[in-house]
């Protein structure tokens, strides 16, 4: 994490945010967002929801909250210029599917016309440079969030054997490699073979088709990028990535401590103890 950012999340926590924006996703992150910065004394919270994406269980955790569509760049940028908001928090992805069903407005389409690559990283970069010029400020994804940072070492589940940590090293170089290339962050390994690797589909699909092709037995590992922009497309686990884990039979999800949120960590550790899925920090 850069010293900029430290240092705005020193600030944050020694003067609380009187009102914070939400630009919510799907999954249940914006909501315990909106739990954590309620927490830490933010006084007012809104959120620009997405259609299709954003779940409206949200609506009741938030003082505003204005329905758009993904892609809808102009809207979102005067909701927010309109709010009074000048700190911001991207929660949540937003599903492939609707990334390639996108109907930009005529901002997003003069944001996107610029961009020589359109990946994660160079379209929400673009974003934020956007929010900027509208003086709001987009703040670290684990802000107000930070007990639910992974940590080094064994986090639940069994020890592992010799075998699983040697797939986890090989698994960490090849998750290091494709993240650095803009490929994905995530692949499955098991027995020293790579038996899928995560590309557009998510981490979700990922898993299955590992599992797929491995039967049962397999390891996950999901790294953060070389040079992580801490503000977005951050690695996350959540308790659907468990249960999905558990149906694909894997038996280990290695991540990188210090860079991946556990969302709701206590309900993730007793998921995975129960079905014998050890998660580690690395």
């Amino acid at each position: 994490m850069s010293s900029a950012c430290l240092f705005q999340i020193r600030c944050l926590a020694q003067a609380p945010l009187h009102a914070l924006g939400i630009i919510a996703g799907n999954g249940v992150y914006p909501r315990l967002l909106a739990e954590g910065a309620r927490r830490a004394g933010v006084k007012r919270l809104v959120a620009a929801a997405f259609t299709d994406e954003t779940d409206p269980i949200l609506e009741q955790h938030v003082d505003v909250l204005e329905w758009m569509r993904v892609g809808q760049l102009g809207r979102l940028l005067k909701f927010l210029r309109r709010q009074d908001i000048h700190h911001a928090i991207m929660a949540g992805q937003i599903a492939p599917k609707n990334l390639f069903d996108l109907r930009p407005d005529l901002k997003a389409v003069m944001l996107l016309g610029k961009l020589k690559q359109r990946n994660a990283e160079s379209i929400f970069a673009a974003i934020a440079h956007e929010l900027a010029k509208i003086e709001v400020d987009l703040l670290p994804a684990t802000t107000f969030l930070k007990d639910s940072i992974a940590k080094l070492g064994l986090i639940a589940g069994p020890k592992l054997s010799s075998r699983e940590e040697y797939d986890i090293e090989l698994g960490w170089n090849i998750a290091k490699e494709i993240s650095r290339l803009d490929i994905g962050q995530t692949v499955i390994v098991k027995n020293g073979t790579i038996v899928a690797v995560e590309a557009l589909e998510g981490t979700n699909e990922t898993i299955r088709r590992g599992g797929a092709l491995a039967r049962e037995g397999a390891v996950m590992v999901k790294v953060a990028k070389s040079n992580q922009d801490m503000r977005f497309d951050v690695p996350i686990i959540g308790v659907e990535t468990i249960r999905v884990a558990r149906e694909a039979g894997l038996r280990v999800i290695a991540v990188e401590a210090g860079k991946t949120l556990f969302l709701q960590r206590d309900a993730i550790g007793n998921l995975a103890g129960a079905a014998s899925i050890s998660i580690v920090g690395r």
